[in-house]
């Protein structure tokens, strides 16, 4: 915010009025104090009829590296839960905005390509580790691979990509983290994904 205030040539009170953003809000987001939601943000795209990428990618040249010192405890009793007909995704540290790095709890029952149906892309990078069962993953430019309990499988998530439980097992729980630089993942990957079922 500081750095698009700094290339208008605003005061906080100029960016106030331009963007409809609260002076003192404002302040505590350029104090690392405060963060926009995605809504607010899409408020100041519009507003200042700038893209919401420009927003993630304001240049920070001369200003050292802000340590946020965020944490966060995962828990699946505060998770938000997705239901698909092939995955149950449990969305973990919710509460932490802007993340690159998405973790999620999914319990795999697909069993077959035909029960799965067409494979599943969008942007960035993924890890998925088996934590019972096995699953039988199939990607767009690989061989099918099984990966078992205590395993874990990192892919381009750009590929096409399913995962099945494998052969024996009636179901799978793995911790997938998704990556992207891409501030808007999360969102990205519920509306890909499924209808939320609510908070579980």
């Amino acid at each position: 915010m500081r750095a698009l205030r700094d290339r208008f040539g605003w005061t906080l009170k100029d960016m106030s009025k331009h963007s409809g953003i609260p002076f003192s809000t404002l302040s505590k987001v350029e104090n690392g104090r405060l963060t926009l939601s995605y809504d607010k943000l899409q408020q100041v795209s519009q507003r200042l009829k700038i893209p919401m990428s420009e927003l993630f990618a304001m240049p920070s040249e001369g200003r050292e590296a802000q340590v946020t010192g965020r944490r966060s405890i995962g828990r699946t009793s505060d998770a938000v839960r997705v239901t698909t007909p092939n995955y149950d995704y449990y969305y973990l540290n919710t509460e932490l905005r802007r993340k690159r790095m998405i973790p999620i709890i999914t319990k795999i029952r697909a069993k077959s390509l035909e029960e799965f149906g067409e494979l599943v892309r969008h942007k960035g990078e993924e890890v998925v580790y088996v934590i019972t069962g096995s699953i039988e993953v199939h990607t767009e430019f690989y061989d099918p691979v099984v990966i078992k309990e205590g395993e874990l499988i990192y892919i381009d998530s750009s590929m096409g990509h399913a995962y099945l439980v494998a052969e024996g097992c009636e179901e799978a729980i793995t911790l997938g983290v998704c990556s992207a630089d891409d501030e808007a993942l999360a969102q990205d990957l519920m509306s890909l994904l499924g209808e939320s079922a609510g908070a579980q």
